[in-house]
């Protein structure tokens, strides 16, 4: 799965793979290229050579990781595998469920519709705001 050797490097996109950060190189390439990456706190290239002990912030979706680079690898394996590959700060963890506890506990002040509100919902909606603004 790795090689030990102290010296060995590896591509970041190829490592982040490997890891299982994203499902394949490009996305990988993509995600870097867009600043959800960053290196040491830098913004990086594709092709930057990474060593263990690096550290790396990666922004996936609404969540935000820090992990430390512990084991380098070029072959994607199982899950249970590219855990092993890296380890997530303490603060990340707890920063990421503060914000997770946040967004639930918020969820329903600022609901995100799927759809456009068909006429009997606009009725309902400006009933509502009649009621509301007559008081």
């Amino acid at each position: 799965m790795t090689d030990s050797s102290p010296n060995k490097k590896v591509r970041l996109d190829k490592w982040l793979w490997a890891a299982r950060f994203y499902k394949t190189r490009a996305v990988a390439k993509k995600s870097i290229e867009g600043g959800k990456v960053h290196f040491d706190g830098h913004r990086c290239k594709v092709s930057k050579m990474v060593e263990a002990g690096d550290c790396l912030k990666i922004t996936q979706g609404l969540d935000e990781k820090t992990v430390v680079i512990l084991v380098l690898s070029e072959q994607r394996r199982g899950a249970p595998e590219a855990a092993l590959l890296y380890a997530e700060t303490a603060e990340s963890i707890k920063l990421r469920m503060d914000e997770s506890d946040r967004r639930r506990k918020f969820k329903h002040a600022n609901p995100i519709f799927d759809h456009k509100p068909s006429k009997k919902e606009r009725r309902q909606i400006h009933r509502f705001n009649e009621v509301n603004s007559e008081n």
